[in-house]
């Protein structure tokens, strides 16, 4: 039972550090690359926000509630990306994220059933005919939840490192790692079969 419950913790966690799999590490960088240390409570819940949301999605996929197209998702995942990278490069320095908290929020919760729907195929071929996939989303969303908290600490790390020892200004350092983000993003977009 124990390894069971590891083996479920630990596929939730590769599924997020997959280095094949980066979009989930893009959007994580792009949703937590505007907030500071001081501010890691309200960064955790909009990362546990966007966790529900990929939860939720898995629970449609697994009791076969709604299917989805999955070019679709597959387009939708890097679109959700440049939304909030592009978000954070026209409001850098602005303070928008906590003016408009119940907007983030909500649309982080929309943006984590998008990428849960990209993974419903997958997860639905792990659970396979099991009666009881309760526990194997819980398990495995814990897993997701675990690898996003140690992202979201390296991004906060990263930034602290970048605005105290190399002197970059907040406003300079969100703007260049979104940027970087939509480069990257673009690509995925254009390549997308949904676009063929």
């Amino acid at each position: 039972m124990l390894d069971n419950f590891w083996f479920n913790v630990e596929f939730g966690i590769n599924h997020v550090l997959n280095i094949n799999a980066y979009d989930h590490l893009l959007f994580l960088v792009v949703l937590t690359v505007s907030y500071l240390f001081k501010d890691w409570k309200r960064v955790i819940l909009l990362v546990s926000t966007f966790t529900l949301g990929h939860t939720i999605s898995l629970v449609f996929a697994a009791y076969d509630i709604i299917s989805v197209n999955g070019q679709l998702i597959e387009f939708l995942i890097p679109v959700t990306i440049l939304i909030v990278a592009l978000f954070n490069v026209f409001t850098a320095g602005k303070g928008a994220q906590s003016k408009k908290a119940g907007v983030l929020f909500l649309s982080t919760l929309f943006f984590g059933l998008i990428h849960g729907f990209g993974f419903a195929r997958d997860f639905r071929m792990v659970a396979g005919k099991m009666e009881n996939k309760f526990f194997l989303l819980v398990e495995f969303a814990l897993g997701i939840e675990i690898s996003q908290v140690i992202i979201v600490f390296m991004v906060l790390f990263l930034g602290f490192l970048a605005q105290t020892i190399f002197r970059f200004s907040k406003r300079d350092w969100i703007m260049v790692i979104s940027a970087i983000v939509v480069g990257l993003v673009i690509p995925m977009i254009l390549k997308s079969d949904f676009l063929a």
